[in-house]
């Protein structure tokens, strides 16, 4: 809307309604004054206009009417002549319908008008909704790296440090015949302690064309790290995407895992990777408690981080409940935006 009806839609509507008679009258008296020879009939258009869109189509038909009078009896008050009282009534007759074909057209693009604007303002209120979603999830995600480094110190300290004092002590007590053997058991067993508690703060480090062994590996540490039935199955010709696309549907195959395992209870997981004519799939299942029914409405961070990271690479994210029990999760994508690299690539 441009600035001058702006002003003109903060006015109240008997005012707009009083400006509009007020046009009709002055463009009437100019016509009479000018004479019937000078035309002034578009000049009317300008207060149906005004009265149509601020005030209402009542009114603009209205002000029609006013206008073919003000115009009628300005040229007959001018001194035209007509051959017959038909010739002045149906030209007034065709201009009244002309005017109410322009008030038609008006309202319709009032409408139009109107419309666009509530686009606008949802598409607006959308994008707006859709920045504080990221913001607060970018938070969201900076108080989860530091709960997790802060877990991740107590499990140090509570899990490593205690093995290793365990180890300390134990070289100290045991005879020396066997403290050695019992010595490097206990020092392996931390360092693979160590190796799974690194494994759960950072993620394995994707390279192009080794997404099969990386979800083979995952399948392995988060079996043996949950006490889990886990793995993985791909055919050695299903299409590989590029590196940025495999790490995120890497992260939503870990994030699903790990809720399977640590609040769905799951004894057995599956996580298959597999691709049709126009699509890739990813699809986590698993036998555990399943989804509560309100799941949707709490849309916990690991819900939102894996739909995130789906709409990242262009996916399409679905959660679901198995018939039986457990839970399904699909992650599909075009095979536009996979690479070509595959196992022959490799």
């Amino acid at each position: 809307m441009t600035p001058w009806l702006k002003r003109f839609a903060r006015r109240s509507k008997p005012w707009v309604a009083l400006l509009c008679i007020v046009i009709v009258t002055l463009v009437g008296l100019v016509d009479f004054v000018t004479g019937y020879e000078t035309f002034f009939f578009s000049f009317y258009l300008l207060a149906v206009f005004l009265g149509v869109w601020f005030v209402g189509i009542p009114f603009g038909i209205l002000i029609s009417a006013l206008s073919v009078a003000a115009w009628a009896s300005s040229n007959i008050g001018a001194g035209v002549r007509y051959s017959s009282y038909v010739v002045p009534a149906w030209n007034s007759l065709v201009m009244f319908l002309f005017f109410l074909v322009v008030v038609w057209l008006l309202a319709k693009l009032k409408g139009f008008n109107r419309e666009l604007e509530h686009r606008v303002q949802l598409r607006t209120e959308s994008l707006a909704r859709e920045i504080r979603e990221r913001l607060r999830l970018q938070k969201e995600l900076l108080d989860v790296g530091e709960r997790e480094r802060r877990r991740l110190g107590h499990e140090l300290h509570d899990g490593l440090c205690q093995q290793l004092t365990g180890t300390a002590l134990a070289a100290k007590l045991l005879p020396a015949s066997a403290a050695s053997a019992k010595f490097v058991q206990l020092i392996e067993d931390s360092i693979e302690l160590t190796r799974k508690l690194s494994r759960s703060l950072s993620p394995i480090e994707l390279k192009p064309g080794h997404l099969r062994e990386d979800f083979c590996e995952l399948a392995a540490v988060s079996a043996a790290q949950f006490k889990v039935a886990c793995r993985f199955e791909c055919d050695p010709a299903t299409p590989l995407p590029d590196a940025n696309v495999a790490t995120h549907l890497f992260h939503i195959a870990q994030e699903s895992v790990a809720n399977a395992a640590r609040h769905g209870r799951a004894q057995t997981i599956n996580i298959c990777l597999d691709a049709s004519e126009d699509e890739l799939a990813l699809t986590i299942t698993n036998d555990g408690a399943g989804l509560a029914k309100d799941f949707q409405k709490k849309n916990g961070l690991g819900l939102r981080l894996m739909r995130h990271r789906a709409d990242l690479i262009g996916a399409i994210f679905e959660i679901e409940n198995l018939t039986t029990h457990g839970v399904r999760v699909t992650c599909t994508l075009p095979l536009l935006a996979v690479s070509t690299s595959n196992s022959h690539g490799e």
